[in-house]
């Protein structure tokens, strides 16, 4: 048998099981995906759907983001929070259809910020949602989207 054959076949079935190994791990993922919290439509019904109570207001969350976007398509947002014991991060845009936009875990250990992209419909409050020590802490800021993109 050809060597370079055999070292093909070789490096194939390995590119396999690990395929085989990342798919599972997809699906563990997705079976952990809280698909409630994605389809409410306001913070209350969020907090509610991610198991609390109710949210209080904090000026330990700092939200980042353009005052005024001119692409609602690609609205870029980076969360701090200073709470200890952090363990999400959500956002929340309060206008478009499913209030909740981006849920992240934070780690046991490393520094409570997110940044990502989300879309916006239209100009809304969007909210940073932070669940720490098992309770929920929330801040609200407007983001006014423009149409057409000329930034007026």
């Amino acid at each position: 048998m050809n060597p370079n054959r055999r070292t093909a076949l070789k490096g194939a079935a390995m590119i396999g099981a690990l395929a085989m190994g990342l798919l599972k791990s997809a699906g563990a993922w997705a079976q952990s995906w809280n698909k409630a919290a994605f389809e409410t439509k306001s913070l209350n019904d969020t907090v509610k759907a991610m198991g609390g109570a109710s949210a209080a207001e904090s000026k330990d969350i700092v939200i980042t983001s353009p005052d005024i976007a001119e692409n609602g398509a690609v609205v870029p947002f980076s969360i701090a929070s200073k709470i200890p014991k952090t363990e999400s991060i959500s956002l929340l845009v309060e206008k478009n259809p499913n209030a909740l936009a981006a849920s992240f875990g934070i780690p046991d250990g490393t520094e409570a910020g997110i940044t990502t992209r989300v879309k916006m419909g239209q100009t809304s409050n969007v909210i940073a949602l932070v669940k720490a020590d098992g309770k929920f802490y929330y801040t609200s800021k407007e983001v006014k989207v423009t149409l057409g993109g000329c930034g007026g």
